[in-house]
C-alpha cells in the first residue's frame, strides 16, 4: 500500500475549561472520539516504519494513518501524550527550538492569543490601522485599505477579517515593524510577561525527553518557526543547523530525520539542504492524502483534524473513503 493519511493537530485541550476557550483547537473528548475512528478503519503506523517504507521502497500497512502535532504545546505533554501512551499508539511531535529552549512565544500563536482575546476582531484592525498610520513614513508603508483589500481573502477555517490580521502580521510587513506590532497587541490584550506565559504554552526540554524515552517520535520544526521560503539559503542553513543541534540535545537520531515545515512553507534551495543535511521526509500543510508512489518525500501532504470525523460511530467520510481497504 503506497497512500498514507497524516493528520496534523494543534491545540488540544480542556476548552471549555482553559483561559483561552475561544482558541482555535481540539478538546480533549473530541481527540479521544476521533482517535477511536481512527482504530476503526485505520492503521496507526509510527514514523519509523514511514522512514523506512521511504528508504527500502516498501509497502504500507493498509490504511496507514500517521498523526502529526505541531508546534511544541504543554497540550501535547499534558493531555495527548497520556491518551496515546494509554492506548500504545506513536505520535509524532514537532516543537520549534526558540520557543523550547529561549522561553520566546512564537509570533504565530501571538497571533492566536490576541484573536482569542478579543471578541470583536475589527477592534484589532483599528488598533492595527492605528500602528500603520504612526508609522507610515518611517517605513514607507501603503495606505490601511490597500492592505485589506490585499490580504482579506477568507478561507476554509477563517473569516476575511482574521485572515488579514494574520497575513498582515505575519509576513506582509517589515519584520522589524511586524514585532513592533504584534508585541504592542500582546502586551495590550495578553500577557506583559512573555517569559512565564512562555513556560505555560510550550513544552519543556525534559518533559520532551520522557515522550521520546515512551515512543513517542520528535522531528523538526524550525529552529525561529520562519516562513522558511523567505530565508535566504544562508539563512535557511542556519535554521537546519540550529534545529539539528536541538535535536541531538534531545537525543534524537539525526540522520533519518523528519522535518515538519513551519507554516508549510518550502521552496527549492531548502528540498536541496534537508535532503543534503540528511533529512528523510518532510511534512506540508497541503490537503490530500501522500502517496508515496507519486509524492516526494519532502513534500508530502496532510490532512487537518477538522477533514475527519471526531465521533468513534461516525461513517467513513470522504477522505476514509479515499483510502480504507475493507
Amino acid at each position: 500500500m503506497s497512500k498514507l493519511t497524516i493528520v496534523m493537530y494543534h491545540y488540544v485541550r480542556d476548552l471549555k475549561h482553559s483561559q483561552y476557550p475561544e482558541i482555535k483547537g481540539l478538546s480533549v473528548d473530541l481527540f479521544k472520539e476521533q482517535l477511536q475512528y481512527f482504530l476503526r478503519y485505520y492503521k496507526i503506523i509510527k514514523m519509523e516504519e514511514l522512514i523506512e517504507a521511504v528508504k527500502l521502497n516498501k509497502e504500507l500497512p493498509d490504511n496507514s494513518l500517521l498523526l502529526t502535532f505541531d508546534d511544541g504545546y504543554k497540550d501535547h505533554f499534558e493531555f495527548v501524550f497520556p491518551i496515546l501512551d494509554e492506548l500504545g499508539i506513536q505520535g509524532s511531535f514537532f516543537p520549534p527550538a526558540k520557543a523550547i529552549q529561549e522561553h520566546h512565544v512564537l509570533d504565530v500563536n501571538k497571533i492566536h492569543f490576541i484573536l482569542a482575546s478579543v471578541k470583536e476582531k475589527k477592534q484589532i484592525i483599528f488598533d492595527i490601522y492605528s500602528m500603520l498610520d504612526k508609522f507610515r513614513k518611517e517605513y514607507s508603508l501603503e495606505n490601511n485599505e490597500y492592505y485589506f483589500r490585499k490580504l482579506a481573502k477568507e478561507n476554509r477555517f477563517d473569516t476575511k477579517e482574521v485572515i488579514f490580521i494574520k497575513r498582515i502580521l505575519q509576513r506582509e510587513l517589515p519584520e522589524k515593524l511586524r514585532n513592533i506590532i504584534i508585541n504592542s497587541l500582546f502586551n495590550k490584550y495578553v500577557s506583559k510577561d512573555e517569559g512565564s506565559f512562555s513556560r505555560e504554552l510550550y513544552m519543556n526540554i525534559d518533559q520532551l525527553k520522557c515522550m521520546k524515552r515512551k515512543g513517542m517520535y520528535i522531528g523538526s520544526h524550525g529552529y525561529d518557526h520562519y516562513w522558511l521560503n523567505t530565508l535566504s539559503k544562508e539563512k535557511q542553513k542556519r535554521e537546519i543547523e540550529l534545529s539539528l543541534d536541538f535535536l541531538k540535545k534531545l537525543g534524537c537520531d539525526i540522520n533519518d530525520w523528519v522535518m515538519c515545515y513551519p507554516y508549510g512553507a518550502y521552496n527549492e534551495s531548502l528540498l536541496f539542504l534537508l535532503k543534503e543535511n540528511g533529512c528523510k521526509l518532510a511534512l506540508t500543510t497541503q490537503v490530500g492524502i501522500a502517496d508515496l508512489n507519486k509524492d516526494h518525500p519532502l513534500i508530502l501532504p496532510r490532512l487537518d483534524t477538522n477533514d475527519l470525523p471526531k465521533d468513534r460511530f461516525a461513517k467513513p467520510n470522504i477522505w476514509t473513503l479515499k483510502v480504507i481497504n475493507f
